[in-house]
């Protein structure tokens, strides 16, 4: 599993105090006000930033870090993630997974059929699409409880039943 999670990319700069507008890669907006401190990835190295300000606009986050104080500042962290640790992520309800921890997942019928491996998941608002992909071909599985019986963690596997028609 990751240690360093992205809950956002800094899209573009906001203003001219330094400030920068964050698409959030998150269900909840509202959890970057419960944050303090975050990463980017700078040369393969996380350096930290300390959060001094946070306002929404739209759908979006603008974000002021402390120390990035102009425009030019700003500009150098455009398209960066926005990371945080994984002890700082949202406590998720029982049964409910970061999607990035799917990813690769062994993807299998109830009757142990293969059915190939999570490489994406497509948020479409009402539920998520697993995308699973062999060898042969690539089907596209809705992520509905009655759909998803296992989601086995410790052995990266996922066990569906599919309705019919599916595949």
């Amino acid at each position: 599993m990751l240690e360093y999670i992205s809950v956002g990319q800094i899209v573009n700069t906001h203003g001219l105090r330094g400030e920068v507008k964050v698409y959030p890669l998150t269900d909840n907006i509202e959890r970057f006000e419960q944050l303090n401190l975050v990463y980017v990835e700078e040369d393969t190295k996380l350096i930290s930033l300390d959060i001094s300000d946070i306002k929404y606009l739209k759908n979006m986050v603008i974000i002021k870090f402390k120390d990035i104080d102009d425009v030019q500042a700003a500009e150098k962290l455009r398209n960066k993630y926005i990371k945080v640790h994984r002890k700082d992520t949202v406590k998720l309800p029982e049964d409910t997974f970061l999607i990035c921890d799917l990813i690769g997942f062994q993807v299998l019928t109830e009757d142990g059929e293969a059915l190939g491996k999570v490489v994406d998941v497509i948020e479409t608002g009402s539920n998520d699409v697993f995308v699973v992909k062999s060898e042969a071909k690539e089907i596209l599985i809705p992520g509905l409880k009655s759909i998803f019986k296992k989601v086995d963690m410790e052995n990266e596997k996922m066990i569906v039943e599919l309705p019919e028609g599916l595949v």
